[in-house]
């Protein structure tokens, strides 16, 4: 963790960012006269499941059992 003041946090925001984007700090606390008065640290990264790739590009049937007993047999499991 590292403490910059003010001055320092506007002149380099862009070094900072790119310090703690890439893990180099964890956070970095900004002061203004020696007090923490603010925090920098990486927004968390969003997981994207395969499944969020399709989101909204199918739509599924609300009958969708329906159109093969076989399958939902299997899903159900009732194998013959």
């Amino acid at each position: 963790m590292s403490y910059v003041n003010v001055h320092e946090a506007k002149t380099n925001l862009s070094r900072l960012l790119d310090a703690v984007e890439s893990g180099a700090e964890s956070e970095i606390v900004i002061a203004r006269n020696g007090k923490p008065v603010g925090k920098l640290v990486p927004m968390p990264k969003k997981r994207v499941s395969l499944l969020d790739i399709a989101e909204g590009k199918y739509v599924i049937p609300d009958d969708i059992d329906e159109l093969n007993p076989e399958i939902e047999k299997l899903f159900h499991g009732e194998l013959d």
